[in-house]
């Protein structure tokens, strides 16, 4: 009897090297969330010397830069960042989510690009610094740079309050992804010790609803660059710090903020650890 199976019924082998790229990109991106969230808790209670405008992601990489085997910790911190980018770029490119292609997939598909398109903009900020050819900073010449080419187009202002309310709307979709459990349901928490599971799972919700906050505040910096026609206006991360900060009981409130980031990088590991990757 014939009992040789067809190559076409053959399963292809997982491509292992997927899975890694992911979790080596979550860990990276973890621990860049911790280091801003630990800058930006300094610089609301003034420790070390840490300004707001220093605890943005790119005031982080001169952060890593400055300390023992800097260049070492900031190449790793670099490759892990292109690592999560290429894995953002699969998740987009081959759907291996399964989003498919009716209007709601495709636009899921968009975030993944768009989430890949940032951090390799990170990744190649940071390989400048590493390669000497960057100042550091506190990281809003991007976004600035972006209100400016667009306030120059035709219906500029419309254009740049577009992307001003569609990134308000990103920091909306962070509290509901924390409030509907969404970021976990992907995440195979059994794999988790009992006594840690409940905490880890706490600082995501947290980690979720700050970075929720911090793009709300972003958008509105973009948004006021917009009605007034003035890309200096805008910012990012360590321009939201600043903005909180001179609100009223503005330490406090960023180091609430802080704290909320170290959580989401906190649970960055986690998902690291237990997210289920898919390869297709």
């Amino acid at each position: 009897m014939d009992i040789s199976i067809s190559p076409s019924r053959i399963p292809s082998p997982r491509p292992e090297w997927v899975v890694r790229f992911a979790r080596v990109g979550l860990i990276a991106k973890g621990i860049v969330y911790c280091l801003v969230g630990a800058l930006a808790f300094m610089a609301a209670f003034e420790l070390g010397g840490q300004t707001a405008e220093e605890a943005g992601k790119t005031g982080v990489f001169q952060f890593i830069l400055e300390q023992p085997y800097g260049k070492v910790l900031l190449a790793i911190v670099t490759v892990g960042m292109l690592c999560y980018t290429l894995w953002r770029f699969i998740q987009a490119f081959g759907d291996t989510e399964d989003k498919g292609t009716d209007a709601k997939g495709i636009g899921k598909r968009i975030s993944y690009a768009f989430s890949g398109a940032v951090y390799g903009a990170l990744a190649f900020t940071a390989a400048q610094l590493l390669l000497g050819n960057g100042g550091g900073g506190s990281g809003s010449d991007s976004r600035q740079t972006l209100a400016r080419e667009l306030l120059s187009q035709p219906f500029g202002q419309w254009l740049l309050g577009a992307v001003a309310i569609g990134t308000m709307v990103m920091g909306i979709y962070q509290f509901y992804r924390a409030y509907s459990g969404k970021y976990m349901s992907k995440v195979q928490s059994q794999q988790l010790k009992p006594e840690l599971r409940t905490s880890l799972v706490r600082a995501g919700l947290v980690g979720y609803i700050a970075r929720g906050f911090v793009w709300l505040i972003i958008g509105y910096l973009l948004l006021r660059a917009a009605l007034n026609s003035n890309f200096r206006e805008a910012g990012s991360s360590s321009q939201a710090f600043q903005f909180v900060e001179s609100s009223s009981y503005g330490s406090f409130l960023l180091g609430i903020l802080a704290l909320g980031l170290i959580c989401y990088g906190v649970f960055m590991f986690v998902r690291a650890k237990c997210e289920v990757i898919n390869t297709k």
